[in-house]
């Protein structure tokens, strides 16, 4: 099969205009694939300069030039996509650890404007540490040594300025980076002047990135994928159709990163909380509210939630009717009042695609702290609005306190056991920063008895130290969850999940809070 490479696929070069600390599949299949869109339309006509920091050789990217396949699959507003690009936007990829030399000589050229970083969440810390080493460790360390390169090779001219885009998924990301670089310049010495430069002519811009990139897929498909394409592409990766890549920003940085006209899907705006509330909420609060319940009913997949025709119409009732309404009216866009229904749309497909397996367990990682932060700012501004609990994520919250409910201690995990609808026993890990603490509390529980559990959930709500919130404070919601988490012990998930969503839509409408 012909390798995929320059040679065999032809394709235009462009002036070094963006420096990509990675190599990860999300950035390649988001900002590295709309670099490249925009490129095709003749917009941005720029290359990435990509640095592994991580080791390992470079031998694939260079084997192939530095092209790729993005294959694109999915459901799309109804509609079944099936696409591939093939993505030349990476002119040569780089090791810190072997290239520094090379890579601080790309702080010289004057095309460059960008730089871009996905690095994990640990990436952005602050390492007291001299830049001058060959690397230094961290990549604030290394970004900071590349600026110091770009200021003393231009003289700091503000012309010669850089947008710093980081990806990481954590909030306000640019902005903390920005405070590391200021601090390890601090650190290493660097002078008032480069201190100047960096605070007026360098922008770091918070951003949130929003596409599942699941990476190279497995043997087979990556094989299938192959024959289908005609070629051989050893850096093939998969991807959903949804993308947002939300930048913080004013006209100066969208003068620069001319590459977001080519997509409506990059926004550029001077506030993005919106997208990323938008996103907390909705996407992320949707699994998290779901998928315990999903779980205990012997499900793997969020595709075989989406399958499933309880859990189907429960994602979707909970989403529209209960998550959507509580987004703030002040947030949504004047230009779009729609923008959150339209997005619960998308997420619903989403979580629809049959070619993204995304397990279910793997959700329930820190299950405890995404609850706090994802679905209870959202069940307290719904009793706000509504004066009455939302029922459905009374349930998901109830089957989350079910999930937590540990049998033994093995081997350094504590693991659950639940009843799968056929009569099976499942057996799972509690990966949770907070699994003694439910072990120890479902240890004084009579499951037997209501009022044991009733004041299990009760003692647990008015744990504010470790909800960061007073749950108490919210009247008829310690009983409404005992009451789902007595049924979900006694009845059953499914009996209890069909239970709800017969009369969810009368008790939601007929029961207020006193």
């Amino acid at each position: 099969m012909t390798p995929l490479n320059r040679s065999t696929h032809p394709a235009t070069t462009h002036p070094e205009r963006v420096l990509q600390f990675g190599t990860g599949v999300l950035l390649r299949g988001l900002p590295d694939y709309l670099i490249n869109k925009a490129n095709q339309q003749g917009i941005f006509n720029g290359s990435i300069v990509v640095v592994k920091s991580t080791g390992g050789a470079t031998d694939e990217f260079a084997e192939q030039d530095g092209l790729y396949t993005v294959v694109t699959r999915g459901f799309q507003k109804g509609q079944t996509v099936d696409q591939h690009t093939v993505v030349s936007a990476i002119s040569r990829v780089l090791s810190a650890k072997e290239d520094w030399k090379a890579i601080l000589d790309i702080a010289k050229k004057p095309s460059l404007q960008v730089i871009i970083s996905n690095t994990t969440e640990v990436g952005i810390q602050y390492v007291a540490e001299s830049i001058f080493q060959n690397p230094p460790q961290s990549y604030p360390g290394k970004l900071t040594a590349f600026l110091y390169e770009r200021f003393k090779n231009f003289g700091g001219g503000r012309s010669k300025g850089l947008v710093v885009i980081p990806t990481e998924l954590i909030s306000d990301n640019g902005l903390k980076l920005r405070d590391i670089v200021e601090k390890l310049a601090k650190h290493n010495e660097l002078g008032k002047l480069f201190m100047k430069w960096l605070k007026y002519h360098v922008r770091f811009c918070n951003s949130l990135v929003d596409r599942i990139v699941p990476g190279k897929p497995d043997a087979e498909t990556h094989q299938q994928a192959q024959q289908k394409l005609g070629y051989e592409d050893k850096l093939l990766i998969m991807a959903e159709p949804y993308r947002l890549w939300a930048i913080e920003g004013d006209d100066r940085v969208k003068s620069v990163l001319t590459f977001a006209k080519a997509d409506p899907n990059v926004i550029i705006d001077e506030d993005i909380n919106f997208y990323r509330e938008r996103k907390l909420r909705v996407l992320n609060g949707g699994h998290t509210i779901s998928v315990p319940l999903a779980y205990l009913l012997g499900l793997e997949t969020v595709n075989e939630m989406m399958n499933h025709p309880l859990m189907s119409r429960f994602v979707e009732e909970v989403i529209t009717q209960e998550i959507v309404p509580t987004l703030p009216e002040w947030m949504i866009p004047e230009e779009n009042p729609d923008a959150v229904r339209e997005f619960a749309a998308d997420v619903l497909d989403r979580f629809r695609n049959p070619f993204i397996e995304h397990l279910l367990l793997s959700i329930t990682l820190h299950e405890t702290s995404k609850m706090r932060a994802r679905n209870l700012p959202t069940i307290q501004r719904y009793v706000e609005q509504q004066q009455q609990i939302p029922q459905r994520m009374a349930l998901g919250f109830a089957a989350y306190l079910r999930f937590m409910k540990a049998v033994r201690f093995e081997k350094g995990v504590y693991l659950g056991e639940a009843t799968t609808p056929s009569g099976g026993i499942i057996t799972y890990p509690i990966r949770d920063d907070y699994a003694e603490y439910f072990y120890n509390m479902w240890n004084k529980v009579d499951v037997h008895d209501p009022a044991s559990v009733r004041n299990f959930v009760q003692t647990l709500c008015a744990d504010s130290a470790l909800w960061e919130t007073e749950l108490e404070t919210l009247s008829g919601f310690a009983d409404t969850v005992a009451d789902h988490l007595n049924n979900l012990l006694t009845l059953g998930v499914e009996a209890t999940l069909e239970r709800q969503l017969v009369t969810a839509e009368s008790t939601t409408s007929g029961s207020g809070i006193d």
